[in-house]
């Protein structure tokens, strides 16, 4: 198929990362979820504690710009950090290794804005994974049984706005909305398995 990326947006406890893994898996590629923090922190020689604690939240300091003229910025945090905070340098180290990454080889990216971030590629599919909210409940619980069906609910609602806070502060887009995105999947209509074989079936017909 040759250099082919795949990015995967995702509502918390839609089985979004889960369908990213088995894409890979099938396609015998690597998926980058919390993989691309270790990556980053080596690219950037920023601590990977400090890049964990700060992935995917939100800031009010960062300067919209910075996707509008990504390289300007490139060039700062490769050359010099002065007046960047400690946000911009954890966005900035992100950026630049989903880039560098997908210059490199085909690959699944899970959520990091990384449709965004690599949006004047032509080699990207971007894909939104969601479920009802009762399904999405019914994921977290299996997943931790422990948890209530309340505090799961609370927990998606938590997850699923930092994410939108995130990805709508860093990029032009809207997260969760159609025009962003080239797929949009509901999981739980189709499972997994043939989530990701939609996937793969589409990247195969370019």
């Amino acid at each position: 198929m040759g250099n082919k990326i795949v990015t995967i947006g995702r509502q918390f406890g839609s089985n979004g990362r889960i369908i990213g893994q088995r894409v890979a898996e099938k396609l015998g590629i690597v998926c980058y979820d919390k993989e691309l923090i270790k990556v980053a922190a080596k690219e950037s020689g920023l601590w990977e504690d400090l890049l964990e604690n700060l992935d995917e939240k939100p800031t009010n300091s960062f300067l919209y710009s910075v996707v509008m003229d990504p390289y300007s910025f490139a060039y700062s945090v490769d050359n010099s950090n002065y007046g960047m905070n400690l946000n911009q340098k954890a966005f900035m180290a992100t950026f630049n290794t989903i880039r560098k990454i997908a210059d490199e080889k085909s690959c699944v990216f899970i959520g990091r804005c990384a449709d965004y971030v690599l949006r004047d590629y032509e080699n990207v599919l971007n894909v939104f994974i969601y479920a009802p909210l009762e399904d999405r409940i019914k994921n977290i619980i299996e997943r931790y049984p422990d948890m209530t069906e309340k505090k799961a609910k609370d927990q998606i609602v938590k997850e699923d706005k930092a994410r939108a806070s995130y990805y709508n502060f860093y990029t032009s887009n809207k997260w969760g909305r159609i025009e962003s995105y080239d797929i949009c999947i509901n999981s739980s209509k189709v499972g997994v398995e043939t989530a990701a074989d939609m996937i793969i079936d589409t990247l195969k017909s370019w």
